[in-house]
């Protein structure tokens, strides 16, 4: 009751609190989460993994800024795929049927399943070369029909 009284009457003391020992984590930008190459793998997977998903890890690739999500180790052989190269990494990452491969500077490797654009397209990382296809939508007679009765 006195501490109530004493807050109410503007007498209560001020004790800032001391920064030694504090544990609170600002709340993360974008711009500082871009991703160092030059790191083991294990190190690379909890950067990734600890932005996901916000703000979400980054890398520059073909000049865009791509967002990684889903992170996982890869503890098998080099998987079959298409490189893609990434920069600062010292070697290519490789896009597979399971996601994209990218690796440490320990040789070991790390899966990522799905990736975000700039324009905020995302998609998995296991599409990255055909997310620019588009195919056709060709219709049957009978379709085409339909199409100018609606028309």
């Amino acid at each position: 009751v006195e501490a109530v009284h004493l807050i109410a009457d503007g007498k209560a003391p001020r004790i800032p609190q001391p920064k030694e020992g504090a544990t609170y984590e600002g709340i993360q930008k974008k711009e500082n989460a871009e991703i160092s190459w030059d790191q083991p793998a294990a190190a690379l997977h909890n950067w990734i993994r600890g932005h996901d998903k916000v703000p979400g890890a980054w890398a520059t690739i073909d000049g865009q800024v791509v967002t990684f999500y889903g992170s996982s180790l890869l503890d098998a052989s080099v998987p079959a795929g298409q490189e893609l190269a990434i920069k600062g990494a010292s070697r290519p990452g490789l896009v597979t049927k399971n996601g994209l491969v990218v690796f440490g500077n320990d040789g070991k490797m790390v899966l990522v399943r799905n990736l975000q654009f700039e324009n905020g397209k995302m998609i998995p990382a296991s599409k990255y070369f055909s997310a620019d296809e588009t195919t056709a939508l060709e219709l049957t007679e009978e379709e085409k029909k339909m199409a100018e009765d609606i028309r």
